[in-house]
């Protein structure tokens, strides 16, 4: 059942959905062919053969789309109620068959099929070129045109499909590419301050530890030296931090029991340290811890402790002798790290020199961890540096911002799928707007629309225009005599060369031997709609030897 199931979809996937539709389709087509044929007096052998021939065409015309097609049409050929389903015979085959020659080729067999064998059934009541006319001109409507819209349409959408994961693969490269150029740039920037900052670094460090054992310096002077090299060492350490987190990315794990410490002491536990070494420095600063203290990643820890200590140098350098206040609120989700200061007490304010970067640094460093920094003047001539950081946001990706090929961002889209809407747009038909896009799909549905009208107004002018040459009156039919010449009657009635009278020659009574008849239709209603009402008019050897009147099946 599995294998036979697999088999029919062929390598498309037959869900639910897909087999619902099938069966839908089938139910409405049969209910429809069932229709046409009560209309056309089928049999019920027609009828049944029809409506299994439906069913199997359509469970088959997936993986037999072009055998599908051909069958379809020259089943419809004899069977009025399969002609429908050719629609979606046509439908199917336009989006299935692989190569348009191929495609061209399997349509043109179809038509020809049809319009073939419906000319050898309808060869001895109709007019042949009546057949291939009428027949070719259903065959475009009904299965060319759905065909042409449907190869169209699939090949759109799979257009659309291959666009958007280039899209996609190039948005990937590019990304590779800016990451690549960006870790070689980190590197060699981490380079240049290796070799040239930490050398420097080091020979202050090896200055300042021989110039604190020299005797003749004062015990006051050994400790501002000895303050001196301690902080050289811990600006090697961050340095060679830094350098480790623009080579690689991460931050670098301290190979050392002191380095880890000295870890520790650079993120909340060390804004204390901070505060007393203002302290000592006489500085007046005021410290308070309000709400539950909660574990940070090591990323905002760090953050909460660079926001501190630029604040706190920012207010020596331009509030010196201000007040300082720093506070570490614990909210329910989140740290806030504020520090404050009041005017400058001294007359150095304004008077350093500062690269205006290091604000800026901050926001940066907090917007990686999903923080933000606020830093502003405060009422009396102070300033406040605020900061908000997350307990458990890990550090976000610097993703570089480039547009794409269609002029969108990242920021721009709510997910990684691209926007169907620029494709669109670009797909459009320059010089028309949105109206050229929407022109270019409907048209083939236009086309069919218009040439299966044309086909039904063809076919009603004809059947009027030959309505006169089959019909006759009641009263015409009184006035003609049996013994009457061929010619005199002949020239009272209509010819009966219509598509009106077709095949109602072999129906009736059976004709006088040596007879050659004239059929038509009467004007006179009958009591049933399946039925009319007929007058024949016999002749031989020149003369009208018989006329008669009777009701026939359609």
């Amino acid at each position: 059942m599995r294998a036979g199931r697999e088999w029919l979809t062929g390598p498309e996937v037959w869900t639910r959905g897909a087999l619902v539709g099938d069966l839908t389709i089938i139910t409405v087509l049969v209910l429809l062919g069932v229709g046409v044929d009560e209309l056309s007096n089928s049999s019920g052998a027609t009828m049944t053969l029809g409506a299994l021939s439906v069913v199997v065409l359509v469970l088959l015309r997936r993986r037999l789309p072009a055998t599908t097609l051909v069958a379809g049409a020259a089943a419809s050929a004899f069977l009025p109620g399969v002609f429908l389903v050719t629609v979606v015979l046509g439908w199917s085959a336009g989006r299935r068959i692989v190569g348009v020659g191929r495609a061209l080729g399997v349509f043109a067999l179809a038509c020809v099929v049809e319009v073939g064998l419906m000319l050898v059934d309808q060869w001895a009541q109709m007019r042949p070129v009546l057949v291939v006319v009428f027949s070719t001109l259903m065959f475009l409507a009904a299965t060319a045109m759905p065909g042409l819209a449907s190869r169209y349409w699939y090949q759109r959408r799979t257009l659309l499909s291959a666009m958007g994961e280039r899209n996609e693969q190039l948005l990937r490269e590019r990304s590779m590419v800016a990451g690549q150029a960006r870790l070689r740039e980190r590197q060699r920037i981490a380079q240049d301050m290796h070799d040239s900052l930490g050398h420097r670094l080091a020979l202050i460090s090896v200055h300042t530890g021989a110039l604190e054992v020299d005797p003749q310096l004062t015990s006051r002077q050994r400790e501002v030296v000895g303050v001196l090299r301690q902080a050289s060492v811990e600006a090697m350490h961050e340095l060679r931090e830094v350098v480790g987190i623009l080579r690689d990315g991460v931050e670098a794990a301290a190979p050392a029991p002191v380095e880890e410490a000295q870890q520790a002491a650079r993120g909340v536990a060390g804004i204390t340290g901070i505060v007393e070494a203002a302290r000592a420095a006489g500085t007046d600063v005021r410290f308070t811890t309000t709400g539950r203290p909660r574990p940070l990643v090591a990323a905002c820890d760090h953050a909460a402790f660079r926001i501190a200590q630029e604040a706190l140098t920012n207010a020596y350098k331009h509030a010196p002798g201000a007040a300082i206040t720093v506070e570490l609120r614990y909210e329910d989700d989140a740290l806030v790290v504020e520090i404050a200061n009041g005017p400058a007490a001294g007359s150095g304010a304004g008077e350093v020199v500062s690269g205006g970067q290091g604000l800026t640094g901050l926001r940066e460093r907090a917007r990686l961890v999903g923080g933000m920094v606020h830093a502003g003047d405060v009422e009396g001539g102070g300033f406040r540096v605020a900061g908000v950081l997350p307990y458990g946001t890990e550090p976000a990706g610097v993703v570089e911002e480039v547009a794409d090929d269609f002029g969108q961002w990242p920021h721009a889209r709510a997910t990684a799928a691209t926007d169907w809407a620029a494709v669109n747009r670009e797909l459009t038909v320059p010089g028309r707007g949105r109206a050229g896009g929407v022109a270019m799909g409907c048209g083939i549905a236009v086309a069919a629309l218009v040439l299966l009208v044309i086909v039904m107004g063809a076919g009603v002018a004809l059947i009027v225009s030959s309505a006169n040459e089959a019909i006759v009156s009641p009263e015409a039919y009184d006035q003609i005599r049996v013994g009457q010449s061929e010619q005199s009657v002949r020239d009272e009635l209509p010819n009966g060369d219509s598509i009106l009278t077709a095949g109602l020659d072999r129906k009736g009574p059976p004709r006088p031997e040596g007879t050659e008849c004239l059929v038509l239709l009467s004007t006179e209603e009958t009591d049933e709609l399946t039925t009319d009402a007929v007058y024949r008019f016999c002749f031989k050897d020149g003369k009208l030897v018989e006329k008669q009147a009777y009701e026939v099946k359609q």
